[in-house]
């Protein structure tokens, strides 16, 4: 039985920071990973011979932000699209009313200050709010106190169900009443025009990786462990760090001997695991104006295809990005792409009866995905904040817990998924990781004959 320092289950961006950084100090680290590909939810397409980013795909606020300094000290490309979180305002945006004509300038900026204000208002009942309360209840508190038109009333209450679809992949009433406490966004967004994939592949690039290789359980003692998987191998280490998904937690694939502690298990119950599928469709020319960053149907038009995203720089050819999550996202992933397609073309052609047929299609199904089972955590009701932290372990000094699930800051998020990384791995070298050093290493290592 082949044995290490540290064996990391998974090969997303939590898992190769934190091999990277324990390899960085001397020790064994051999990483398991059932891909065919290292970077996890974050996965780029380039079959069409553009990037297309189906899993992460944005840098949500570059202001304080770490991952945002190793993107610049790697030299990595990106593109400036402040909407990648679901604001109502901002960049520029064609908004469409309920019946799908376009609103003016003057219904536009109505609509942001109904959401503002609306806004204003939720902040003051989630404060108030009661253990068990539901993001649900706390916007409609907030709606009932507005003063609004039924209409009014009527469309802020879709952004609020929207805007937690879109954030949480979970519907409105399953989500606590804090569940978008970590929603604030500090600077310009970011996008990456040669794939968001290439972080963790470069981060990746010479550790151990052991592709197509699916753990199956975890067996520790109070000084080591063992890490079974599917084909029948074995490996030892003195210290395990798992990075799978929530999802994949909580569908109880990797059998733990002995059982989870309550401290790790009863996160795992309590958190949510969200679905949050991509649909991209290009056209032979644009349709929609040269300057808007998103296309935005308000009330009925927009119940379920209700944002589309330029995206067209990447690629330089007309394309928009649309999302189904929540309930309405894993309805949609059991149904054929052409189905999928004709839906949300229709919704489409209610704002724009000119838009022609698509050209190509991307179609994301990440609830269905094994070695995910969902999209990203989030704050189901029952659930607390604290939870994110606790599932971080460790337990004892061998087993612990990486991933976006893990960082209570900032959950659901590369960068969450990044600092987790790191948190494992100073945890088990007992001292802190320079980043500036990081990143350092990585383009050392590049640039070295051989490499």
């Amino acid at each position: 039985m082949s044995t290490y320092d540290t064996i990391v289950i998974g090969a997303g961006m939590s898992g190769v920071t934190a091999a990277r950084m324990l390899v960085d100090a001397g020790r064994s680290v051999l990483v398991l990973e059932g891909r065919d590909r290292v970077g996890g939810r974050m996965n780029t397409d380039r079959s069409a011979g553009f990037p297309v980013d189906l899993g992460a795909s944005w840098v949500h606020g570059i202001d304080d932000s770490a991952l945002w300094d190793l993107v610049q000290a790697l030299d990595i490309p990106t593109l400036e699209y402040t909407v990648g979180s679901f604001q109502v305002g901002g960049r520029p945006i064609e908004n469409f009313a309920d019946d799908g004509t376009p609103m003016d300038a003057e219904a536009s900026a109505r609509w942001i200050h109904d959401v503002e204000l609306a806004d204003r208002l939720l902040t003051e009942e989630i404060a108030a709010s009661a253990t068990g309360d539901t993001y649900l209840d706390v916007t409609e508190r907030a709606l009932d106190r507005s003063g609004f038109s039924p209409q009014r009333i009527d469309e802020v209450r879709e952004f609020f169900r929207h805007r937690v679809e879109e954030q949480c992949g979970a519907w409105i009433g399953d989500l606590d009443a804090h569940g978008l406490d970590e929603d604030a966004i500090d600077g310009d967004e970011v996008i990456f025009p040669r794939g968001y994939d290439e972080l963790p592949r470069r981060i990746a690039a010479g550790l151990d990786v052991r592709l197509d290789t699916t753990v199956t359980r975890v067996s520790r003692t109070a000084d080591t462990a063992v890490v079974a998987t599917a084909d029948g191998e074995e490996y030892e280490a003195r210290t395990v760090i798992v990075t799978v998904p929530l999802g994949v937690l909580k569908a109880g694939t990797i059998a733990f001997a002995p059982p989870l502690p309550d401290e790790i298990a009863g996160p795992i119950d309590r958190l949510g695991m969200g679905v949050f599928n991509k649909i991209f469709l290009q056209f032979p020319a644009k349709f929609w104006g040269d300057d808007s960053y998103v296309l935005r149907a308000l009330g009925e038009v927009g119940e379920h295809w209700h944002s589309w995203y330029d995206v067209s720089a990447v690629s330089g050819i007309p394309t928009l990005l649309t999302f189904a999550a929540g309930p309405f996202g894993r309805r949609m992933q059991d149904l054929p792409d052409d189905e999928i397609v004709a839906d949300a073309l229709g919704a489409l052609r209610r704002l724009y009866p000119q838009a022609a047929d698509p050209t190509a299609r991307w179609i994301t199904r990440w609830g269905q995905d094994p070695f995910s089972v969902g999209s990203y955590s989030h704050l189901a009701v029952g659930s607390s904040h604290r939870d994110h932290d606790e599932l971080a372990g460790p337990v004892g000094d061998v087993l612990h817990f990486a991933g976006e699930a893990t960082w209570g800051d900032e959950p659901a998020t590369v960068g969450a998924a990044f600092y987790s990384g790191r948190r494992a791995a100073e945890r088990i070298l007992g001292t802190a990781v320079d980043l500036a050093g990081f990143a350092e290493r990585i383009r050392a290592r590049e640039q070295s004959p051989g490499s």
